[in-house]
């Protein structure tokens, strides 16, 4: 029994080694254990003392009995005269307490056995509760981890030895996973579960992409540049609205990068997803214009109450704010909170509010975002966020303008208008511009 007794002792020495448990909470689950055991023998208001060393891989049990000179109760008393067998030489008196050691043979080999499962039992809690705890509070947060598992509707990961599991309504969906190889997402939710906590991840949460701004921007994790709003369709196109909380700091810029380095790094890493960078707006008539970038918008009208818009184009604007298979205008109704309506320019406006008008244009234009190539990511966003967003807006001001806004010489300026002459030139009148 006694071999028995140790190697349960021994058994959670191993346990706790192995899934770096402390030692401290192996031996308090150890001692709780054995209380309870005790107590299933000798009553539940027998008081024990439970000493344990996982190292030495001992345990002593004590029941702390009063010393009377007439024992009624075995299991909590002792009598004096017994004592004076057990010690001679000790200082006893009726009415203190001894703490009595129990042989492991007087618990029974079913109680030591029944010990052992509920050993296990308990430390199995235990470590659910602290892997629980571990990933409730990496919520928000990006883990890196080994694909050990691919199905059909699910990956999991293993993380510091830890499972996590991927959904497929998490993952992006034109992306293909291997086993063996790493991937990065944010710790999405955690769910309590009789098996154990299951940890979901996500990859096409819109808080990966705001994770990975924050990993790849310092300004965006100083504060500096602060994140708006943030919509995506996972592996397609993501809209995101930043401002800055500095006046010499330029946010879309700073997102940006030197010629596209910062944002083309969360592209490549998203499987080359297209994020527009925007400025945010307080006012929601320019928030909700900036939002449909790239297509010009002739006039913007706002019902606050029914949060809902009417948004005014050109005829060579509509197929451009509209967004292949409508994404453009989807993602900016999710990043301004407003039901976005696109008309046509001349169509009465019917919504309440006041609008904000531009005047059109029945002359053949080119949306701006078809001189990426030309211009570079960093320099068309510029424009983009300086209200130029078509070729016509670029040749209608003047090179001092252009020099204010988008801050480029004058003589790059003439270049840039002299290319974009050219183009218009080249196409024929009144031809619609496809995204």
């Amino acid at each position: 029994m006694h071999a028995e007794k140790n190697e349960i002792i021994s058994a959670a020495a191993e346990i706790a080694k192995e899934k770096g448990i402390d030692k401290e909470v192996v031996s308090e689950i150890l001692e709780e254990v054995f209380a309870g055991i005790v107590k299933k023998k000798y009553g539940d208001d027998v008081e024990t003392d439970i000493v344990t060393n996982v190292d030495r891989g001992d345990i002593e049990i004590f029941v702390i009995k009063n010393i009377v000179e007439q024992v009624e109760n075995p299991g909590k008393e002792i009598s004096l005269e017994a004592l004076k067998q057990i010690d001679p030489d000790g200082d006893f008196e009726i009415g203190d307490q001894y703490p009595e050691e129990i042989p492991p043979e007087e618990l029974g080999r079913r109680l030591v056995v029944f010990a052992r499962q509920t050993f296990l039992q308990r430390l199995h809690e235990y470590e659910k509760n602290v892997i629980y705890d571990e990933y409730n509070k990496m919520i928000g947060e990006i883990v890196v981890g080994e694909i050990y598992q691919v199905k059909r509707d699910f990956i999991l990961v293993n993380h510091n030895r830890r499972e996590l599991f991927l959904p497929r309504s998490e993952q992006i969906s034109n992306e293909h996973y291997r086993k063996n190889s790493t991937v990065r997402a944010v710790v999405k939710e955690v769910r309590k579960g009789t098996s154990g906590p299951q940890v979901i991840i996500s990859r096409a949460d819109p808080m990966f992409l705001k994770k990975l701004f924050e990993m790849e921007i310092p300004e965006i994790f100083d504060g500096v540049v602060e994140i708006k709003a943030i919509a995506r369709d996972p592996g397609k196109r993501a809209k995101v609205a930043v401002l800055s909380n500095d006046s010499r700091v330029d946010a879309v810029g700073a997102c940006v990068g030197m010629k596209g380095v910062r944002i083309h790094s969360i592209v490549r890493e998203l499987n080359n997803e297209n994020i527009d960078v925007l400025l945010y707006s307080e006012d929601p008539q320019v928030f909700v214009e900036r939002a449909l970038t790239p297509a010009k918008v002739t006039r913007v009208v706002v019902d606050l109450e029914s949060h809902k818009s009417q948004v005014w184009v050109d005829n060579n604007q509509e197929s451009i704010a509209i967004g292949k298979e409508g994404i453009n205008v989807k993602l900016a109704s999710r990043l301004t909170g407003f039901d976005i309506d696109l008309m046509r320019e001349g169509v009465a406006p019917e919504a309440k509010g006041e609008g904000r008008e531009k005047e059109g244009t029945e002359m053949y234009d080119i949306d701006l975002s078809e001189f990426k190539e030309e211009l570079g990511e960093a320099l068309l966003t510029k424009f983009l966020d300086a209200g130029y967003l078509t070729a016509r807006n670029v040749l209608e001001a003047t090179d001092e303008e252009i020099k204010l806004d988008v801050d480029i010489p004058e003589e790059e300026t003439q270049k840039i208008k002299e290319m974009m002459r050219k183009e218009l030139e080249e196409e024929p009148e009144n031809e619609s511009q496809d995204e």
